[in-house]
């Protein structure tokens, strides 16, 4: 069972169960960990505009004007699950946040994609561009 809209923080636990209950885990534990530190940063700094220098292909000429205050955004689930293929995963999260307007809202949905890339021998997960 989901919270309603507006519960806040409290809601958190039950969504990610409800996450995990619909999309049984797929991935080694240690490539989940990976993913999901990677998803949650990648959605932060879209959101937020804070640490888009991390990824200049995800964020080129990043001039953008962030749409969501970094005080008022929080992550309120998150997995990560294979996406069709062995090299390919797509990181689902719920978050939260205030836009630049002041609006609160929770449950916002966003999908981001990663491939398995080797560098120097040493699996990597490498966030798509979103299209």
């Amino acid at each position: 069972m989901l919270p309603p809209r507006g519960e806040g923080a409290a809601g958190d636990r039950a969504i990610q169960e409800a996450l995990e209950a619909a999309w049984p885990a797929d991935l080694p534990a240690g490539d989940e960990r990976q993913l999901l530190a990677a998803g949650r940063a990648l959605l932060r700094a879209d959101a937020t505009g804070m640490g888009r220098e991390r990824w200049p292909k995800v964020f080129p000429g990043s001039g953008l004007a962030p749409a969501f205050s970094s005080a008022r955004f929080r992550v309120q689930a998150a997995i990560a699950r294979l996406d069709g293929r062995p090299d390919r995963a797509v990181v689902h999260l719920v978050w939260a946040g205030a836009d630049r307007g002041g609006t609160y809202s929770d449950g916002r949905i966003t999908d981001l994609h990663f491939t398995r890339t080797s560098k120097e021998g040493v699996p990597a997960w490498v966030p798509q561009p979103r299209t």
